[in-house]
C-alpha cells in the first residue's frame, strides 16, 4: 500500500494569491470599505424599533453587518498568516495596521446600531425576538441590550472606539514591533547564534542544563535592557481599559473578561479554589523531577526541561497517521475532517527559519476553511500540538450549520475542542509507548500541561489582578512589576521552584494583546471543563460523537454554566465539578511517580 505524503506548508493562495503583495487581497480590502461606507449611511437613518413591524428592518441590517464583520476577518486571518510564516514580511505588518483600522472603525459602527436596538420599549423588544429569523439569535441579542445597556451613549462608546485605534491598539502593536526587533546570542553545541527571542524560548526545555540556564539568563538580561519600554506599553493598555471602566461606572477588572467568557464570578471562583486547594500532588512531580534532575529543587529554567529522553520520533507523515487512527476511534467525523486538513494544505508545519514561534489556528469565515500554523520536528509534544489545533479547526467546521453570529464562541470554550483533541493523542502516545523511558518521557509531557493551567496559568491570573489594582492608584514601575512577578510565581508553585522568572511581565505576549484582558484563566477553563467532556467520551466512545457536536453548537449561544447542566448535568458554580477533571490528573501523577521510583 503506498504511503499517504502530505503538503507541510499551507496554501494561501486559495483565499488571495500573491501573499502581502496580493491584488486581490487588495481589492477585497477596498470593496470591504466601500460596503463599510455604503452600511454606515444605511445605519445612520435607523432609528429605535417602535413597532414588530419594523423585525424585516432589523434583520436585513444585522445580516449585512454580519456579511462585513466576515469580510473583515477574512482578509485579518490571511494576514495573520502571513506575519506567521515570515516576521519579516514588513509588508503584511502594514496591512495588519489597516485591517486593525478598519475593524475598529466597523466596531464603532455596530456598536452604535446595537445601542439603538438595545433602547427598543422591551414589549416591542419580546416581540421582535420572536420573529423566525431572530429567535434564534435571541441570545446574542439579548446579550447585545444588556451590554448596550452598560455602557455610555452612543457617542461617548464610538469616541472610545475611535481613540482605541492609535491610543489603545497601538501600544500592543508597539510591544510586538520591540519584540520583533529583539535577539540574544547563545552558544550551542559550541556554535554561538543569534536568535530570536521566541527561538531562544524553545532552548529552555533543552536537555542540557548549561543550555538552558544560558539562555534564561540571557533573555532575562535582555528583557531586563528594556524593560521600561515594556512597563510603558503594559501601563497605557491597563490605563487605557480602566479609565473606560471608570467612565462606565465598572469597579470589578474581571467585570469585562467575565462577560467575554460568558461565565460567573462564582464559576471563576470555584475553578481556582479547587485548584488551590489539590496542588500539592503537583508539587510532589515538581519535587520528583528536581530528584531526576540532581537537584532539590526546580529552578525557573528546568520547569520545561525532560528528565527523560523520549525516543518516540515521527515523521509529519506518520504524526498525521498516528491522530487520525485515534480521532477515528471517538469521531469518524473528526477524523475525516482532519484528513481533510492534511490533505489539502491547510496546516503550515515545516521546520525552516523565519517563522513565528509557537501554534495557532485560524478561520476563514467567507471560505469555511480554517488553517493552522506550527513547527512540526517529530517529537511526540508536536503530535499532541498539532491535534490541539486539529481540535480548534473542527470547532469551526461543526458550527457551519449555525448563523454567523451564533459561531463567535468565547475564548473559555474556544480550549475545548481543542484539548479534548490533544488529551486524545496524548493518552494514545502514553498507552501505546513501547519502553517505561518512553511512558516516563510522556507523563511527564503531559504532567507539563496540568502543571501550566494550574501553575503558571494561575500566576499570571494573581500577577494580572494585582497589578490592575495598583494601577488604578497610579503609574506602576518595571521594579514593581518584577516583584508582583515573583511574588505570583513562587505563590502559584507553592514555593517548590528555587528561582522564578521576574521578567515574565513583559516577555509573555498575553498581557500586551488588546483583544481579550486576563488573556489567561479561559485556558485553564478550557482545560479541565475538556477533562469531563473526555471522561465522557471514554465512556461512550463513538456513540457520543453526536452529542459532542451539538455541545460544540451550543459554546456560542448560552452561558458556559447553561451549556455545562444541559450537556454534562453538572453546576460548574461548584469546586465539586472541577475537583472531577483534577482527579484525572493526580492520577497521571500517581503513575509516573511510581514509575520514576523504581
Amino acid at each position: 500500500m503506498t504511503k499517504t505524503s502530505y503538503p507541510v506548508v499551507w496554501d494561501l493562495d486559495v483565499f488571495f494569491k500573491g501573499g502581502s503583495e496580493s491584488e486581490e487581497l487588495r481589492r477585497h480590502l477596498d470593496e470591504t470599505k466601500e460596503h463599510l461606507a455604503s452600511f454606515t449611511e444605511k445605519l445612520n437613518q435607523f432609528k429605535t424599533p417602535t413597532s414588530v413591524n419594523e423585525a424585516s428592518e432589523v434583520v436585513n441590517l444585522i445580516e449585512e453587518g454580519s456579511d462585513i464583520s466576515q469580510k473583515i476577518r477574512q482578509a485579518g486571518a490571511f494576514i495573520s498568516c502571513l506575519e506567521a510564516q515570515n516576521m519579516s514580511d514588513h509588508k503584511a505588518s502594514t496591512l495588519r495596521s489597516e485591517v486593525t483600522e478598519l475593524s475598529a472603525s466597523y466596531g464603532s459602527l455596530f456598536n452604535s446600531f446595537k445601542q439603538q436596538l438595545a433602547q427598543t420599549d422591551k414589549n416591542v423588544w419580546k416581540g421582535l425576538l420572536e420573529h423566525e429569523e431572530l429567535s434564534e439569535l435571541s441570545f446574542v441579542l439579548n446579550e447585545w441590550r444588556d451590554a448596550a445597556q452598560e455602557q455610555l451613549s452612543e457617542d461617548e462608546e464610538s469616541l472610545i472606539s475611535s481613540l482605541s485605534v492609535d491610543g489603545y491598539h497601538a501600544w500592543g502593536q508597539m510591544y510586538n514591533t520591540i519584540v520583533g526587533d529583539m535577539t540574544v546570542n547563545v552558544t550551542v553545541d559550541g556554535e554561538e547564534k543569534e536568535l530570536s527571542v521566541g527561538q531562544a524560548n524553545n532552548l529552555l526545555s533543552h536537555e542540557n542544563p548549561d543550555v538552558r540556564k544560558q539562555v534564561y539568563e540571557k533573555l532575562e538580561a535582555a528583557w531586563k535592557e528594556k524593560e521600561s519600554l515594556f512597563a510603558n506599553t503594559l501601563n497605557h493598555l491597563a490605563g487605557f481599559r480602566l479609565n473606560v471602566y471608570k467612565k462606565r461606572g465598572w469597579d470589578n477588572v474581571l467585570k469585562e473578561p467575565l462577560d467575554i467568557n460568558r461565565m460567573q464570578q462564582a464559576t471563576l471562583d470555584a475553578m481556582w479554589g479547587a485548584i488551590t486547594k489539590h496542588k500539592q500532588p503537583f508539587v510532589d512531580f515538581l519535587y520528583r523531577k528536581a530528584e531526576l534532575l540532581g537537584k532539590d529543587k526546580l529552578e525557573w529554567y528546568d520547569l520545561g526541561a525532560p528528565t527523560q529522553e523520549n525516543s518516540q520520533k515521527l515523521s509529519y507523515d506518520d504524526g498525521a497517521q498516528f491522530i487520525l487512527k485515534h480521532f477515528e476511534q471517538f469521531s469518524p467525523k473528526m477524523a475525516d475532517f482532519s484528513k481533510t486538513a492534511f490533505k489539502d494544505a491547510w496546516i503550515e508545519a515545516e521546520d525552516r527559519p523565519g517563522k513565528r514561534p509557537g501554534g495557532f489556528c485560524t478561520g476563514f469565515p467567507l471560505s469555511e476553511q480554517s488553517r493552522i500554523f506550527m513547527t512540526y520536528s517529530g517529537s511526540m509534544s508536536n503530535v499532541a500540538t498539532l491535534a490541539h489545533e486539529l481540535g480548534h479547526a473542527y470547532h469551526s467546521f461543526a458550527l457551519k450549520p449555525v448563523h454567523p453570529l451564533n459561531r463567535r464562541y468565547a475564548m473559555n470554550v474556544a480550549e475545548t475542542a481543542s484539548t479534548f483533541a490533544e488529551m486524545i493523542v496524548a493518552d494514545a502516545a502514553v498507552k501505546e509507548s513501547k519502553t517505561t523511558e518512553d511512558k516516563i518521557a510522556l507523563l511527564e509531557d503531559k504532567l507539563q500541561r496540568s502543571v501550566a493551567f494550574f501553575m503558571n496559568i494561575h500566576s499570571r491570573f494573581l500577577f494580572e489582578t494585582r497589578f490592575y489594582e495598583e494601577r488604578k492608584k497610579g503609574f506602576v514601575p518595571a521594579s514593581r512589576l518584577n516583584e508582583l512577578t515573583d511574588e505570583a510565581q513562587r505563590e502559584a508553585y507553592c514555593d517548590a521552584v528555587n528561582s522564578t522568572s521576574p521578567s515574565y511581565w513583559s516577555n509573555k505576549l498575553h498581557f500586551h494583546i488588546t483583544g481579550v484582558p486576563f488573556y489567561n484563566f479561559p485556558y485553564t477553563f478550557g482545560y479541565l471543563f475538556s477533562l469531563s467532556i473526555y471522561a465522557k467520551a471514554l465512556e461512550e466512545g463513538t456513540s457520543y460523537e453526536d452529542q459532542y457536536i451539538e455541545l460544540l453548537q451550543d459554546t456560542a449561544r448560552m452561558s458556559v454554566e447553561d451549556l455545562a447542566m444541559k450537556h454534562l448535568g453538572e453546576d460548574i458554580t461548584k469546586e465539586s465539578f472541577w475537583e472531577k477533571g483534577i482527579e484525572l490528573c493526580k492520577k497521571d501523577v500517581a503513575e509516573y511517580l511510581e514509575l520514576t521510583s523504581k
